[in-house]
């Protein structure tokens, strides 16, 4: 109820801006030679600092796809068609912490519309409507399936427009959650505005049939004007304490159902929230309450703070554990620093905190080292569903990792977001590029987690739970839903 309250809200603040959206400006273009300068920076960049720049694509390829990126500047650029270029060339470094964001001034909002109307889930080869922004409309309502746009079939589409998203390897599911997060700008980004769109779907008899849209552009305003005789009811300022109650709430929340014994806990991140007042607080409720089962929701977590994932894994854990086999940097040194912020913190933390060995490589030994021991107080030893999906990544990957095929672990939902055998992060900078002035964040140590682990995948859940066009028609949590069935029937 919390999530839905928070989307409630997210919908009347977006039908406020939109409704009140200056008309757009065409985007400012740069020069191909500004350009061209910009991108022969960002790949010395890179080669100077990413670690992991050749994990997954030989080198002899990544010089390859950056020649092919310079060349396709052959002309002046806005900064979507740059920002393009650059991204389809992150993507083959196949490094999730590797991503491309707009300048700070790009105005995000005033780009946004207009837009293609429908917001879209999409899995596998799967494109399903959960939001339409024309509300009147009686075809594409939730849970519609789409089977083209413009021609172009499911698989094209989302092939498209995968070039330009970044994961971790082969961990596809995560840019399956990125598009499903907001459709109508990436088909914008990839595929430009048309005057109306052809769009293909299952109606309700079973059969295929199509139907044009336009696109969606927000009218002016008038819910300010009241008709003679409308009763208003004016809106109560939330206060200080309620807002900051409702972002906590947003970050961590338990619940718990005592019919069944158990308590389900969402977490949306390892950074900020009190989080390490939370976990004392919620295992000693579930210690003194008894509570044999327990459900961590970490379907929206992306990570943070890797001494807070450590710390909930010693709640957790059977058995003492690390971080990885190994976590190394290539360089200490910031030979671009002027375009890379911050850098001071990051270059006293790699020369004081970090070791170089023989290997030429600059190594974080603690986290190759230590072994962690669990906790023994308030330590949960009953039965543990961990509930992951496209977005859990990073941290929240390291520690579903380190609890699965624990004998009293089960992970549920879908292929996890972040590799499974490591990834490329711990400290995160931003490269700025100059003229663009379009960002790029750069990490810098990489970490192997288990070199025994296949590697190029997220993880593999041991109960799959995929998403379904019923759920969403419904508007239920299918996952939920399921592990709550088979814990009340004692089959998990």
């Amino acid at each position: 109820m919390v999530r839905y309250g928070i989307v409630a809200i997210g919908i009347v603040l977006l039908g406020a801006c939109t409704a009140t959206q200056k008309p757009l400006r065409a985007l400012p273009k740069k020069s191909a030679a500004a350009l061209k300068s910009d991108f022969v920076l960002f790949q010395k960049i890179l080669e100077a600092n990413h670690p992991s720049l050749y994990w997954y694509t030989p080198k002899d390829s990544m010089d390859l796809y950056f020649s092919q990126g310079i060349n396709s500047i052959s002309d002046s650029m806005n900064e979507v068609e740059f920002r393009n270029r650059v991204a389809w060339v992150v993507s083959r470094i196949r490094c999730g912490h590797t991503t491309v964001l707009p300048s700070k001034k790009f105005p995000a909002t005033q780009y946004r519309f207009p837009s293609f109307p429908l917001y879209l889930k999409t899995w596998e080869d799967s494109l399903v409507v959960i939001g339409n922004l024309f509300q009147k409309d009686s075809i594409f309502k939730r849970g519609t399936i789409i089977t083209g746009i413009n021609g172009r079939s499911n698989q094209q589409i989302l092939d498209s427009i995968f070039q330009f998203i970044s994961s971790d390897g082969n961990a596809f599911n995560y840019k399956s959650q990125v598009l499903s997060g907001n459709f109508p700008v990436w088909y914008k980004n990839i595929f430009g505005l048309d005057s109306s769109y052809r769009v293909s779907y299952i109606d309700s008899t079973g059969k295929e049939a199509m139907a044009v849209l336009k696109n969606f552009r927000p009218v002016a305003d008038t819910s300010k004007r009241a008709k003679p005789g409308t009763i208003t009811v004016p809106f109560k300022k939330p206060t200080r304490r309620e807002i900051r109650r409702a972002q906590l709430l947003a970050k961590r929340v338990m619940v718990i159902d005592t019919a069944l014994s158990t308590a389900i806990i969402r977490l949306t991140t390892f950074s900020s929230g009190r989080l390490r007042t939370f976990f004392r607080q919620s295992f000693r409720k579930i210690k003194e309450q008894k509570i044999e089962h327990v459900v961590l929701d970490l379907r929206e977590n992306g990570g943070g703070d890797v001494s807070t994932s450590i710390l909930l894994t010693k709640y957790l854990s059977d058995h003492p554990f690390k971080v990885g086999d190994s976590v190394f940097a290539i360089s200490r040194k910031f030979k671009y620093h002027k375009y890379i912020h911050p850098t001071l913190q990051y270059w006293l933390a790699m020369n004081f905190g970090s070791r170089k060995m023989e290997d030429g490589l600059v190594h974080y030994r603690r986290y190759e080292r230590k072994l962690f021991e669990p906790k023994k107080k308030y330590h949960f030893d009953g039965q543990l569903t961990l509930l992951q999906g496209g977005y859990s990544f990073s941290a929240t990957t390291m520690f579903v990792a380190n609890l699965k095929g624990q004998k009293n672990t089960t992970v549920a939902g879908e292929e996890s977001g972040g590799g499974y055998y490591g990834n490329s992060a711990m400290y995160l900078p931003t490269i700025t590029l100059p003229n663009s002035k379009i960002r790029i964040s750069l990490p810098m140590y990489r970490l192997v987690m288990d070199a025994s682990r296949p590697k190029g995948r997220g993880i593999i859940p041991d109960l799959p739970i995929p998403p379904s066009v019923q759920a969403i028609r419904n508007g239920t949590d299918v996952k939920l839903f399921t592990i709550h069935e088979l814990i009340r029937n004692g089959k998990l």
